[in-house]
């Protein structure tokens, strides 16, 4: 049995399968341990990817040549476009996926990954030599070796499950916990916490009254997650719906909270603001009259339903009996209740923007070990963890993200430069650059990153120029495109705008915001031929798409480029090893700490430290001759 490897994962969550599998697809010998191969990259909360801001980390892993987003369009019963009635800059896709056809689809794509081998079993230790790691050892008392290793465990390290005052040790529901990890990197000096989270109900749908449910059926338009223009599903689609609580929901939730783990003392540990238990809803808004519950298919052909907005940890009789007071769940079956989950988490501010261990040298950490939520933001950690992993093995220099490139370099600045102090969400108010970094547009921005570290094909790389060729002259073609006022008027007085007196270049036109490429092109024949015989009909409205956005919001994006190509100036100025803080008395107290602490690699990361103000900014900057 082979034992030496170049990158051993642990942990086969959604951050250890991009991890793996990008590792090995770098060309070094990967091992993925996990528990339990029939739970690859297992959906444990909502059978869902995307989201605000989330929808865009995924956007960004499929352009750097991960399988994520691959994964979902070949798995997606629903597809939505949120925050269509705003501007683009924060447009966020999301899918509903098969849940047990998207952990297959991982483990097909796992198992058939050259160079990757994957062992069911526990890892209870890693083995470490002089603060270096040097492999794993397993419940099975097997010693596995290797250069690196990549710790993915998600919620598993020394996970305590509640369901009121019953506690049940795991890392998800009916799945062992892991132990043993944590207490040793404790005691090697690396920073270990605890957090909670929480999953929903999941409900029999024979037992929900659908004609007292609001229907939200699927988009059926071009969007989806993946770049290449041939991944998509064909699994039956199917519908969401809506129901509320109301005001006796809430007095029968109130009735059980001295039951509450929450709210009883029995959980101590750190919980999602951004993703609150029901309970923590009825008491953090206390004057709401009624929340929304959304009720998602967990797959094709299952009844099976996950109650998305019902996040408890309470009394299985107090969440049954809530339920049957909700319009359309009267007389609701369910298939288990609710449940919350303590965990182990290490504190992130002490990894590199590699995700390597400060403390142990070729140690990385992915994923909810970082203190983060979320399978979107755990599989950005994932790739690039492996990414990392892989290139130290060959000698080769580390791969990193800015924030001005991706969602993804924004998600790790954050977490080794700020920490954590409840579990990390992605939101797009996070990223200061939102308007370059699009979901439209992470192809743009990354396959060439991708394709140069040997994730991405050199067929995607051809993708993306040959779309960006298109679009280019698109916009070459508007900016020549002279429109006639008796060819125009007639639409321009239908939807409000503006008539013309005089010809008017078709650019000019396009940023009006009642008028769309897709209009003009109805009523202006030149338009139409031009598309028909420059954009490939199978990728017509993403380019299509992709040229409005650069023509309407030009003036926008230039400006915030030059924004970021201001301040990454900063991030040009080394730091680390350069300067004695504790001896800089001109520094403020809280600066000199936190700046000692977390050793900044920048001066620009050491300007998003919280507590390091703009006045020890520019004294560093001194202290570096700038």
């Amino acid at each position: 049995m082979k034992t030496d490897y170049d990158v051993i994962v642990v942990g086969a969550g959604h951050a250890g399968c991009e991890a793996a599998h990008a590792a090995a697809r770098l060309g070094v010998d990967v091992l993925l341990v996990t528990i339990d191969m029939n739970k690859i990259a297992q959906m444990s909360c909502n059978p869902a990817i995307g989201g605000i801001a989330k929808g865009q980390i995924v956007r960004e892993i499929d352009a750097l040549g991960g399988m994520t987003g691959i994964v979902t369009d070949r798995t997606s019963i629903q597809f939505r476009m949120l925050n269509r009635s705003k501007g683009p800059a924060v447009w966020s896709p999301r899918a509903q996926s098969d849940r047990m056809k998207f952990s297959q689809l991982w483990r097909d794509i796992l198992e058939n990954t050259h160079g990757l081998d994957i062992w069911q079993d526990d890892v209870t230790g890693l083995l470490i030599t002089d603060g270096r790691v040097e492999g794993v050892r397993t419940r099975m008392g097997v010693d596995f070796r290797a250069d690196t290793v990549v710790v993915t465990a998600g919620t598993f390290l020394n996970g305590l499950m509640h369901v009121g005052r019953v506690q049940i040790p795991g890392g998800r529901i009916a799945e062992p916990a892991s132990y043993g990890i944590a207490a040793q990197l404790a005691e090697a000096g690396v920073r270990v916490d605890r957090m909670k989270t929480g999953t929903p109900v999941r409900i029999d749908g024979r037992s929900v009254d659908w004609s007292k449910a609001k229907l939200q059926q699927p988009e059926a338009d071009f969007h989806h997650f993946s770049f290449l223009p041939d991944v998509r599903t064909d699994l039956r689609q199917r519908d969401c719906y809506m129901v509320y609580t109301n005001e006796r929901t809430h007095d029968i939730l109130r009735e059980g909270l001295p039951d509450s783990p929450l709210y009883n003392g029995q959980i101590q540990s750190i919980g999602p603001r951004y993703c609150p238990s029901i309970e923590t809803k009825i008491v953090t808004f206390a004057d709401k009259t009624e929340h929304q519950l959304f009720l998602e298919p967990e797959g094709e052909t299952t009844n099976e339903y996950y109650l998305n907005g019902f996040s408890s940890s309470l009394p299985v009789d107090i969440q049954l009996k809530a339920l049957e007071t909700v319009q359309g769940l009267e007389n609701v079956r369910v298939y288990r209740p609710g449940y919350a989950i303590e965990y182990d988490f290490f504190d992130p501010t002490q990894l590199h923007h590699t995700l390597e261990s400060k403390v142990i040298k070729g140690l990385y950490l992915a994923g909810q070990v970082n203190g983060t939520t979320g399978y979107e933001e755990a599989a950005g950690q994932g790739l690039v963890a492996g990414v990392n992993a892989a290139r130290s093995v060959k000698g080769e220099p580390p791969f990193t993200l800015g924030r001005n490139q991706a969602y993804i370099g924004v998600l790790i600045d954050d977490l080794v430069t700020k920490g954590v102090d409840e579990p990390y969400r992605m939101f797009t108010s996070r990223a200061e650059y939102r308007i370059l970094l699009r979901q439209d547009n992470a192809d743009e921005r990354l396959t060439p990153l991708g394709h140069e570290i040997g994730l991405a094909t050199d067929d995607r790389l051809r993708l993306m120029h040959e779309k960006y060729d298109v679009i280019a002259r698109f916009v070459d073609f508007a900016e020549h495109c002279a429109v006639q006022p008796q060819s125009i008027n007639p639409l321009l007085d239908e939807v409000g705008s503006s008539p013309l007196r005089q010809s008017v270049k078709l650019y000019d036109l396009i940023t009006r915001p009642q008028l769309s490429i897709n209009s003009l092109s109805a009523v202006l024949d030149e338009l139409s031929r031009w598309i028909g015989s420059n954009i490939p009909a199978d990728r017509r409205d993403e380019i299509v798409e992709a040229a409005e956005i650069r023509i309407k919001y030009k003036g926008y994006i230039d400006r915030e480029r030059q924004l970021a190509d201001k301040m990454s100036r900063l991030e040009d100025v080394p730091l680390r090893g350069r300067i004695d803080y504790s001896s800089v008395k001109a520094l403020s107290t809280e600066a000199r700490q936190k700046l000692q602490r977390i050793d900044p690699a920048t001066i620009g990361q050491a300007s998003r430290i919280p507590g390091v103000s703009p006045a020890d900014v520019s004294i560093l900057l001194l202290l570096t001759g700038r």
